[in-house]
């Protein structure tokens, strides 16, 4: 064997190469497992970080945050400071005693952009590596953003015009009614009367009206009074602001010698007051028949509805300084008039009994002005003459008295769509006129 064999033998061995081989691949297999490990701990993290600015972002405009209250007495657009604060107190309890990161900076933004509130909460925080560092990388850094926004509550203005005319002083239930008329027949001071109207004649101190009140007799009006009363609470538990919705209260007038719109309440936020002068509403007294002020024609739409067109300002977007309009009617649909103004004119006389003229309505919708109307159904009394005569031909359905009367129908078509409220002798008025403020709550959002 020749000297330099073993040394030959050395050059052309390869068994070692793959541990050689190995050793080097194993460098930067090592480091990308540890980039994943790295990259997959800072996105849990992110994660983590975003699910607190989605909770201070949503929070800090939630309807009874400081925020979203601070917003309401705010008159013109721009940033919320109480908004601002607390999104960050928000996001900074969700990563209390968190660890594995350090926050850099916290970012929220919260703005009232006309009836808008938007809420964005940015984020950057730092993750310590544990692979990367290897090649020199301590850290990723993470960012993220979460954005809310929230409609604010309307502002709106409701008109409520009462038909307070004589027609309402008829029993509220067939009961009632019923009790009225048995007390008027044989009565001493117009026997065989058997009258379902509690009248309220000034000039007969044995007028229907007192006589009711001493039966007990419950009328119309007795309920409109109370019913308005509970509306003005049901405002109250509804508003998100305290100014959120005025009220204003109308009627046709005391008496027929000063007929015409009467303000028992003019437009404010205070419910309460509202509330106290609604106790106010009463039936309207008259001078017997032939009135010698408006010669028995007590229901005069014609007159009453230019009046409160003239005393509701235009319509706003919504704001509070530019609040929606919203006329609240409540009446039983029967005009009585001189026989120029109404669609039904007697014949024979200058007096007129018929369903309200839609046109009025129109007018004030034709401004932007939504047109609530609660209809107290007229009631059949068929041992009225003056009812059967007038009244009765056109508050027939089919089939009798029903919601496709001529009454019901120019009653619903007064109506804004979706504002129309029918409510039977024996429903409630007072639980119609809260399911009808509710409806006109609804519609202000959807429609805006």
């Amino acid at each position: 064997m020749t000297p330099l064999r073993p040394f030959r033998r050395f050059l052309h061995d390869r068994s070692g190469n793959i541990a050689i081989i190995f050793g080097l691949a194993l460098i930067p297999i090592v480091v990308a497992i540890g980039c994943a490990v790295d990259y997959s701990r800072a996105n849990q993290i992110r994660a983590k970080l975003l699910s607190a600015a989605d909770a201070a972002s949503v929070g800090a405009i939630a309807k009874a945050s400081p925020g979203f209250i601070a917003a309401g007495s705010m008159t013109s657009d721009g940033p919320i400071p109480a908004g601002i604060a607390d999104a960050k107190s928000i996001f900074n309890g969700n990563v209390f005693n968190q660890n594995g990161f350090t926050i850099d900076s916290v970012t929220p933004n919260v703005t009232k952009t006309g009836g808008v509130l938007t809420s964005t909460v940015q984020f950057t925080a730092d993750v310590p590596t544990m692979f990367l560092s290897m090649i020199g990388r301590n850290k990723v850094t993470v960012t993220g953003s979460s954005t809310a926004t929230a409609n604010m509550p309307l502002y709106i203005d409701f008109y409520l015009l009462l038909d307070n005319s004589p027609s309402m002083g008829v029993g509220a239930t067939p009961s009632d009614v019923s009790a009225l008329v048995s007390a008027t027949t044989g009565n001493s001071f117009k026997p065989n009367d058997q009258c379902a109207f509690a009248c309220h004649d000034y000039n007969d101190p044995n007028n229907y009206y007192n006589l009711a009140k001493t039966l007990g007799v419950t009328t119309r009006i007795d309920v409109l009074r109370s019913a308005t009363q509970q509306l003005m609470d049901t405002a109250a538990s509804t508003q998100t602001y305290s100014n959120q919705f005025r009220m204003a209260i109308y009627d046709f007038g005391a008496s027929s010698a000063t007929y015409g719109l009467r303000s028992l309440f003019s437009l404010s936020s205070s419910l309460s007051s509202a509330k106290s002068a609604a106790g106010n509403i009463d039936l309207m007294g008259v001078y017997g028949n032939n009135d010698a002020y408006t010669g028995d024609k007590d229901s005069q739409f014609t007159t009453v509805f230019p009046q409160i067109n003239n005393t509701i300002a235009n319509p706003g977007a919504g704001t509070a300084s530019a609040p929606l309009k919203y006329l609240f009617f409540v009446s039983d649909g029967v005009a009585d008039e001189p026989n120029s103004a109404c669609l039904k004119p007697i014949t024979g006389s200058n007096r007129c009994q018929s369903p309200i003229n839609p046109a009025l309505c129109a007018t004030l919708k034709n401004r932007g002005i939504k047109i609530a109307v609660l209809y107290t159904t007229y009631l059949a009394l068929p041992t009225n003459n003056w009812y059967m005569t007038w009244i009765d031909p056109f508050n027939q359905g089919p089939f009798g008295p029903s919601p496709n009367s001529q009454i019901a129908q120019n009653m619903q078509s007064c109506a804004s769509p979706g504002l129309y409220f029918e409510v039977s002798p024996t429903q409630g008025i007072s639980a119609a006129m809260t399911a009808l403020f509710q409806k006109a709550v609804s519609d202000a959002r959807i429609s805006s």
